[in-house]
């Protein structure tokens, strides 16, 4: 299923990120559970199948929804449910292609390659109203407007849509962004410059509609609650307060394509701990669950395990400035001293123990190619690799700078049993392999630490990316300055000129671009020691055999359900 997307990229590599999009964003540092697409069920049911008459399927959820909001949503848990309850212009459809979807076919596009115009199929929200060409100018407009304080908007429109980067530097009007709904029927999109992959993106959750007039009555308790929501896609969202452990999906009987959804409920409890999460598996109450560290090795010849390699990288952030003032990680040779220090081989065979792979690098093995088939991490290989000896040369460097012997330094981490057992492990690393280091946790939830990274009140955090579209580009240009995702006041104006030439004078001088990308790679982790890679995410899971046509995607949000059904489970 992923696989086959591969031969179809590697005509595309001569532009800029000409790749599909889906929904990505910030990972909650742990596995996940996602299935070996050689081992996923098929994603269409056999004319011959015996569908089971009940239609349920129970799942785990790692953490608790943030939010629901399509303009404010960061994390995989958002995207992810985004992704089932509600539909853009295009959907990735089973192949991971991007098709049209509340888009009536592909769009009429201008000569010059800026202006695209959408016909949109009869569709309806949740509450009967018909779907317009006003919800999306109205939902892409709202992401750009200031007051909304939306990080995916200006990070998806800036440099792609009209006035878009003018309207973050506060020289125009968030009304002025480059969309219009011309009639009920029609929108009318126009870019800043020709962007080869655009149609690509309309498939990721930041471009999803919004029903003003809905929005509008609900004000500031608009995505507080499943109440507070409409929906537009296969399923629509039930018993969720806004806080809770527990919410469900139902077929949404409004969904313009209704006929093809076979699932009539999806119900979900956030369970963080590996134990609780296999105990509910084995005893029938769930039909999915992650696995990792014991519970991996455990069940690693059990005929209901699946496994995949994902293409999340996860890393140390370094916030070089924390209430206003430096850091000490503001100093390079800190850095450099606390990503030579831990011992990732050890990590990941007998922490995680799911297939994950020490990261020596950001954007990650087997997930974008150039023309001949070469991986982009061939360029510059691994980086920054552990070695204590160095470790400690930098260190002393380091103390020595900044005039102290000693040093107690905070890691943001999760509350998930094994990014507790993860944090356990790098406090051990580094403060036996770097004297005079103190290491002290905050664990909190998911939704807690995206709050405190958006206000910068961490030193060290254990964060993850996943891609956005299948391009280098979407994991290099985190790092720009002041970039939206930044967030830890990491700033080298080489980088940047490396990462903005790739999007602007090399998209179309492949061989240069990619050299660019890779060059900028390297000044971030081998030489200014910006973010600390760990780990590139495997992930293990026992699975029902029951289920079927689950969808995965390795880039964005995880799963789609669309297509997915029970077979056999009586």
């Amino acid at each position: 299923m992923k696989n086959s997307k591969l031969v179809w990229l590697l005509s595309l590599l001569l532009v800029v990120g000409l790749f599909l999009a889906a929904c990505g964003g910030e990972k909650e540092a742990e596995p996940a559970d996602k299935p070996d697409s050689t081992d996923t069920p098929e994603t269409e049911a056999p004319e011959d199948a015996k569908i089971d008459e009940e239609q349920v399927l129970n799942l785990i959820a790692g953490a608790e929804i943030p939010t629901l909001d399509s303009a404010l949503v960061t994390d995989s848990v958002g995207f992810d449910l985004l992704g089932n309850i509600n539909e853009g212009l295009y959907r990735l459809n089973q192949e991971n292609v991007a098709i049209p979807a509340i888009a009536e076919g592909e769009p009429t596009i201008s000569e010059d390659g800026l202006v695209y115009t959408f016909k949109l199929r009869d569709a309806n929200w949740s509450d009967g109203s018909p779907v317009t060409a006003n919800d999306f100018e109205f939902a892409w407009k709202r992401a750009m407007n200031p007051d909304t304080a939306s990080e995916y908007g200006p990070y998806m429109m800036e440099g792609v849509i009209k006035n878009a980067t003018q309207i973050v530097a506060g020289e125009v009007e968030y009304t002025e962004l480059g969309v219009k709904a011309l009639d009920e029927k029609t929108l009318e999109v126009t870019l800043e410059k020709p962007v080869p992959y655009f149609l690509s993106l309309m498939s990721f959750g930041t471009f999803l509609p919004q029903k003003e007039e809905f929005v509008t009555t609900q004000g500031a308790n608009y995505s507080k609650n499943s109440e507070a929501l409409l929906y537009n896609g296969p399923f629509a969202l039930q018993d969720w307060d806004g806080t809770g452990l527990n919410w469900k999906l139902v077929k949404n009987e409004q969904y313009w394509d209704k006929d093809t959804v076979k699932l009539t409920e999806i119900n979900y409890d956030v369970v963080k701990e590996t134990a609780t999460a296999v105990n509910l598996y084995s005893n029938g109450e769930k039909d999915r669950a992650g696995l990792s560290g014991e519970y991996a090795m455990q069940y690693a010849n059990d005929p209901e395990l699946v496994t995949e390699m994902d293409a999340s990288v996860f890393y140390f952030k370094y916030n070089q400035q924390r209430n206003g003032e430096p850091t000490p990680l503001a100093n390079v040779n800190i850095r450099e001293a606390v990503s030579k220090a831990i011992n990732k081989q050890d990590l990941v065979d007998v922490v995680l123990a799911n297939g994950s792979v020490p990261a020596h690098y950001l954007v990650p093995k087997g997930f974008t190619f150039d023309a001949d088939a070469n991986d982009f991490r061939d360029v510059n290989g691994d980086m920054s690799v552990f070695n204590v000896e160095e470790a400690k040369a930098a260190w002393e460097k380091g103390l020595k700078e900044l005039g102290v012997t000693e040093l107690t330094l905070e890691i943001l981490g999760g509350d998930t049993d094994i990014s507790k057992k993860m944090d356990e492990y790098f406090k051990n690393q580094l403060e036996t392999n770097l004297p005079g280091l103190t290491i002290t946790l905050k664990e909190v939830p998911f939704a807690v630490r995206l709050d405190l990274d958006t206000n910068q009140d961490y030193d060290i955090q254990v964060a993850g990316w996943g891609p956005d579209y299948q391009d280098p580009y979407t994991f290099m240009n985190l790092w720009l300055t002041d970039g939206g995702n930044n967030q830890m006041s990491y700033s080298n104006p080489k980088y940047d000129e490396l990462v903005n030439s790739a999007n602007t004078e090399l998209a179309l001088d492949a061989e240069a671009r990619w050299q660019a990308l890779a060059d900028a790679e390297k000044l971030l982790i081998d030489e200014d020691f910006g973010i600390g890679p760990i780990y590139q995410r495997g992930t293990m899971q026992l699975l029902k055999p029951y289920v079927k046509g689950v969808v995965s995607h390795q880039i964005g949000g995880d799963y789609s359900y669309k297509w997915a059904y029970i077979e056999g489970k009586n």
